[in-house]
This record gives structure tokens, sequence and C-alpha cells, in this order.
């Protein structure tokens, strides 16, 4: 388990924001949440509930899909940065891994992490220093920096997106849904090689996440979102305990495990949507 006391101040703060595709459609309702320097931040909940918006919202990829952030702010490092560009972003340390484990399946896995050093400006010889970190924590990624990412597998895929990202020097990396189509003992490895870079380069996580099971393991704090709002939120270790998340995240209540049907039916019953 991660240890809150690394942490020690803010970096990014999401203020109260609104965000609308096409114009017309609210996704996001008066979002705020905050990320300390040196944790792993969990934004939680089902699919639908906002949680990739808000990661979007914050690395100012929304334009591309029609979004705009129309009220809040989104600060980091106490300046506004939310008409940056998402590469003036990158140079500032806040990367994003992009839900899905992007890769440019034609480059090998060691082309690709390459890339994430293009804005550096750093000798050769501290981009090998970098490459040879990453495959320190990813030891699978050394065994096949030769072969073309589109061949490998999702796991692999997701640790070179990860990878990647490392090799821009972040200071924090937002990260979504890393669990996704994975089996879960590889699902265990991502979180442990986060938990790792988390603790062993100091870089700061948020990530967006459904499974609630694993992310509040290896979090320090966590936010639930549902329907674009933030419903709850509070130190990791206080929601694996909240019964109502234990109920309606998971699948567990004072009695035992529930059915999915039961868990189903009663999450119309939530207090917060009443």
């Amino acid at each position: 388990m991660l240890n809150a006391t690394n942490v020690d101040g803010t970096l990014l703060e999401v203020n109260n924001i609104e965000v609308i595709y096409n114009h017309v459609i609210l996704v996001l309702k008066g979002v705020s949440l905050s990320v300390p320097k040196g944790g792993v931040t969990a934004l939680l909940g089902g699919n639908g509930a906002g949680k990739t918006t808000t990661l979007k919202a914050i690395s100012n990829l929304l334009k591309s899909e029609r979004g705009e952030v129309t009220k809040g702010s989104i600060v980091y490092r106490g300046d506004r940065v939310q008409d940056l560009s998402p590469a003036d972003l990158v140079r500032r340390g806040v990367v994003q891994v992009m839900e899905g484990r992007h890769c440019f399946e034609h480059l090998t896995v060691e082309e690709n992490l390459l890339t994430g050093a293009y804005i550096r400006r750093d000798s050769k010889a501290d981009i090998r220093r970098d490459l040879d970190m990453v495959y320190t924590y990813f030891p699978r990624l050394k065994e096949r920096r030769k072969s073309q990412a589109g061949y490998t597998s999702g796991g692999e895929q997701q640790m070179t997106a990860i990878g990647r990202a490392l090799m821009s020097r972040p200071e924090t990396i937002l990260l979504d849904e890393p669990s996704m189509g994975l089996a879960p003992q590889l699902v265990e490895q991502i979180f442990e090689i986060v938990k790792d870079v988390n603790e062993g380069e100091g870089v700061t996580f948020l990530l967006a996440e459904q499974n609630t099971n694993v992310a509040l393991r290896y979090a320090h704090y966590g936010y639930i979102l549902e329907s674009g709002r933030v419903v709850m939120d509070g130190p990791a270790k206080d929601l694996r305990e909240n019964p109502d998340v234990k109920e309606f995240y998971l699948g567990m209540s004072d009695k035992g495990r529930n059915s999915f049907r039961d868990v189903r039916s009663y999450r119309r019953r939530k207090r917060w949507l009443a």
C-alpha cells in the first residue's frame, strides 16, 4: 500500500468545471477535485460517469471532440492552464495516457518509447538513461523492445503507453482506464508498476478507473463520479470501508457479497441521486 506521508502540497486543482459537447450536451456539472503532489488520486465511477471527460478537460483534449470547458477553472502549480495547448501542458509536466492503450502499431516498442522524449532537449545519454529506467520498471518491454507494438499483447501495449509517458519526464500522469480489457493478474501488475513509479520517481498520478476495488487499494484518495458530478470523496481507506461504496461499487454489504442483480436494483435508490 502507498504511504500517504509522501504527499506534499497540491499540484492540480479543478474548480467547479462544466463541460459541454456540441454546444448542447452537458457532460460535467460542477466537478471539483484536488490532486496532491506525489500522490495517487483515483477518479472512480461507472461507464459514462464523466471520468474520461474530466481527464481530457485537464489535458485540453476536448476541442478535438467538439467539447469545451464552459465554467470553472483548472489550475496547475497555481496557474490557470485550461487555455494552453496539450503540447504546452506536456512541457509543464502533465501527460495523459489515453484509454485504449494507444500505440504506434507499426513502430517497435522501443521506438514508441522514444517518441515520448520527442519534446526534450536533453542529450542522447540522458534519454538513454531514462530508457533504461523505463526498462527497469517494465522488464517485459526490454524483452520485446524490437517487436512491433501492434503485435504485442494488451498488457504490453499498456506498459508501452505508460513507459512512453515516463520518457517525457512528467511530473503528473493522467492515466485513463489502465485496467480496461486486461486479465486480473495483469491489472494487478500494472497497478504495482504505478505504485513503484510513484514511490521511486515521485510521479503524481490521477487515474480514472472503473475497477473500484483495485483502484482504492493503490490510491491515497478517491473521488466518485455519477452522471457528471462528484457524489463522494475521501481517503481511499475510508471509501473502501464506506457502506455505500461497498454496496454500489464493490458488490458487498454487511450481509456479505450481493448478486449483480441485487446491486443493480439497489443502485436505483442511491441517496445522492434522489
